[in-house]
């Protein structure tokens, strides 16, 4: 597979839809010193439909606006949809403080590069994943070109594939449905510098759709510590991955990859810092 067809940006990518974007928006751009979000929740996919990722959305830009972030909240995003979103999020938040990008939904990982699905994807063979989802490689290394700020990629996206149908036996005994052109899971990455890469599970692993409760595993446990003063996100995210290893035997482990260069909490103590505390 070539460089041109392995790129998101192809037919249906970011170079593709730019011209549309220019002629039908203007964009308004993010303050200097804002903290802004970009939160998508995919669920109703023609083949391999989620339960949880559009409750998972919801509840995570909620609580972000609560945190003074100004957010974009997408559901059930079709292609174009998620490349639009993805385009005008990185034009416009360039000179905002933070950026925060929550995606729950299918991901897969084809030749070592990790794309999101869009809920209209139909794809009947590998060398259409390109053309017909979202690259996420790409979109990192957008990101990564803005020198101002920092960025926190959070990806609830390691669901199974959903072309594959396989099903994981948890430690109890019982078979479990998971969320994940390898048989499960994203492929690793190198966050950029001033970025941190947060994964609901390891590299290659899959990730509990959680259908017996309104949010998936990770989700919930982050939810649970977004809102702690003063929890640098290293830690959060620490917490996190305990929590989840330990709820389901270490069926899913978490992961993250940082280049942060900066220290960052979701809600600052007095001062706007974050605690020093570990």
């Amino acid at each position: 597979m070539d460089t041109q067809r392995r790129r998101c940006i192809s037919a249906l990518g970011f170079a593709a839809v730019a011209p549309l974007l220019a002629a039908t928006a203007t964009p308004s751009r993010a303050a200097a010193g804002s903290r802004v979000a970009l939160v998508i929740g995919n669920a109703n996919y023609k083949v391999g439909a989620l339960k949880n990722p559009v409750n998972d959305a919801k509840a995570v830009a909620t609580s972000l606006r609560g945190l003074g972030f100004e957010v974009t909240h997408r559901e059930n995003a079709s292609l174009r949809e998620m490349i639009e979103a993805f385009q005008q999020f990185s034009m416009q938040s360039k000179s905002a403080d933070v950026r925060v990008v929550y995606y729950a939904g299918h991901g897969v990982q084809l030749n070592g590069r990790n794309y999101l699905l869009p809920v209209d994807t139909e794809i009947r063979a590998e060398d259409e994943m390109p053309n017909k989802s979202a690259d996420l490689n790409e979109f990192l290394d957008r990101l990564g070109g803005i020198k101002q700020g920092i960025n926190v990629v959070i990806l609830d996206a390691c669901r199974n594939n959903p072309f594959s149908g396989s099903v994981i036996v948890g430690p109890d005994g019982r078979r479990l449905k998971f969320r994940g052109m390898t048989p499960n899971g994203l492929a690793p990455v190198e966050a950029p510098l001033g970025s941190m890469i947060a994964f609901s599970t390891a590299p290659g692993g899959v990730a509990l759709d959680n259908p017996e409760e309104k949010n998936s595993l990770y989700t919930k446990h982050l939810l649970e510590h977004m809102s702690a003063p003063g929890l640098p996100v290293e830690l959060l995210f620490k917490r996190v991955r305990l929590a989840v290893a330990k709820e389901t035997g270490r069926v899913q482990v978490p992961w993250e990859s940082s280049s942060l260069t900066g220290d960052f909490c979701f809600r600052t103590v007095a001062g706007g810092a974050c605690s020093s505390v570990r």
